[in-house]
């Protein structure tokens, strides 16, 4: 099922005027919420966007990407910087033992835009996605936008992060899905040594 829908998935970016019902927001919601996350931290909130004009300065501060003005819902995936006192940096200086030093001495605000814990939202977007076209709801992913400037637009507190935007809605026509690279072009097996 979950190879279909990728098989069929393309990114939407012309939609239809029509709203997503409640009850399939909320389960792409909880898509969202079951995924897992390092330590079951869950270190993530989701921003519902459907008034239209908070919709278009988002479509602002995401470079002029006019076409998100269309869309009837967006969810913002935000992450919460983890606490120094819960080990917040000490995964990361075990993961990089040669910049320990420097992940340490890093500005807390410097360090939580680069990690955004491990850009965990990832995870929970796309299930959220995948959960959206399996309603027959398309989505397109966004990284681009001004994070600053979206963290003050939407009120978010100190420590909250918005990774990524889902944009949402039913297509307005069938999308072509793109060509992906085969098998072979992508895979290694125990050392890169052994295929190349």
């Amino acid at each position: 099922m979950i190879v279909e829908l990728l098989r069929n998935r393309s990114s939407v970016r012309r939609f239809q005027d029509k709203p997503v019902p409640h009850d399939v927001l909320q389960r792409i919601l909880e898509a969202g919420r079951l995924s897992p996350s390092g330590g079951n931290e869950q270190p993530w909130v989701f921003g519902v966007i459907t008034d239209g004009e908070l919709i278009a300065r988002i479509a602002e501060i995401a470079y002029q990407q006019k076409w998100i003005v269309r869309a009837p819902l967006l969810i913002v995936l935000c992450t919460v910087g983890v606490d120094q006192l819960r080990g917040g940096r000490d995964i990361q200086r075990d993961r990089f033992p040669e910049y320990a030093e420097a992940i340490a001495q890093m500005d807390q605000d410097l360090y939580w835009a680069l990690n955004q814990e491990e850009h965990q939202t990832k995870i929970a977007g796309t299930h959220m996605a995948l959960a959206a076209l399996e309603h027959g709801v398309g989505s397109c992913w966004i990284s681009w936008f001004e994070v600053k400037r979206l963290a003050t637009l939407l009120n978010l507190p100190k420590g909250y992060i918005p990774c990524e935007i889902l944009v949402l809605g039913y297509a307005e026509s069938k999308g072509e899905t793109s060509t992906k690279k085969s098998l072979d072009e992508i895979v290694f097996y125990d050392t890169w040594a052994a295929v190349h």
